[in-house]
């Protein structure tokens, strides 16, 4: 029973989800139809037995009571308090208990089911059902009929618009949990994605801080050494020199590898590089 329950739940959601911006059409379709079969189970009676003579007051309150239903998204509780307040007030003047008298009251118990609550449904629940059945018990319209399938009765079809609903709202929890899930690893990876992109160039600034630093201080000595044997040692001090060049010309190349490496994004290769700009730039 559940599994069709479940099926049924989910056929009347993908339903009303083919009009997300007509809503109050599906509503008011909703009422039309509660109201139709609120008047038809007014004409119910068993065998032999004659509908009850109470004019047309109380079919025309029937009717006004499902257009209250309108309102079940913003007022649930009070929704389910009028609806359920004329149901039993038409049983009480011996209308025939069916599952088509109950339907505006049996919509009514799945919106409140959907939307509040399990503690909210619950008292909901049980105090409606009781008013129902000692209404039913002490009715006109079932004195032929044997307590347990006065009892039975109305129990069972009270109890399928909650289970219904309760199904829909663990199906509406449960797919709000997922989307959530998914929206929270979609943030960790994207955090993750650039806590490793700031680890990665942090590492390579270290990397060329190393390399700067080492080939500073090694020209630096180089400098150092060729002033000091310039007057002593020409020739020592001019080849010190001539490694003093080949010293920057790799801190250089090795400083381009680094930047370049920091300088890489998602566009096309050569894409938005351009030399520096030179003097003849000047007036820009």
């Amino acid at each position: 029973m559940n599994s069709s329950l479940e099926r049924y739940t989910e056929r009347v959601e993908q339903y009303a989800s083919r009009f997300p911006r007509f809503p109050r059409f599906v509503d008011v379709t909703m009422v039309l139809a509660l109201i139709g079969c609120a008047f038809f189970g007014t004409q119910l009676s068993l065998p032999g037995e004659s509908r009850p003579d109470t004019g047309k007051s109380l079919e025309i309150l029937l009717g006004l009571s499902c257009f209250v239903l309108l309102k079940y998204r913003t007022h649930t509780r009070t929704v389910v308090v009028v609806v359920a307040g004329v149901t039993i007030a038409a049983i009480a003047r011996g209308y025939l208990l069916t599952p088509i008298l109950l339907a505006p009251l049996l919509a009514a118990m799945y919106w409140l089911a959907v939307l509040c609550d399990r503690r909210t449904v619950r008292l909901y629940a049980l105090v409606a059902t009781v008013a129902l059945l000692t209404v039913n018990l002490f009715s006109d319209g079932m004195r032929d009929l044997s307590p347990v399938l006065t009892v039975i009765g109305p129990v069972f079809w009270m109890a399928l618009p909650l289970v219904g609903g309760s199904l829909a709202r663990l199906r509406r929890d449960y797919l709000e949990a997922v989307k959530s899930r998914a929206e929270h690893a979609e943030r960790t990876r994207e955090e993750e994605a650039r806590l490793r992109v700031t680890e990665e160039r942090m590492r390579i600034a270290r990397e060329l801080h190393d390399v700067v630093a080492h080939h500073l201080a090694l020209a630096n000595a180089q400098a150092g050494t060729a002033a000091h044997l310039s007057r002593s040692n020409p020739e020592q001090s001019r080849q010190i020199l001539d490694d003093l060049t080949g010293t920057t010309s790799s801190a250089l190349r090795e400083l381009k590898a680094t930047l370049g490496l920091l300088r890489q994004d998602d566009r096309p290769k050569g894409e938005g590089l351009e030399p520096a700009p030179g003097l003849a730039r000047l007036p820009e």
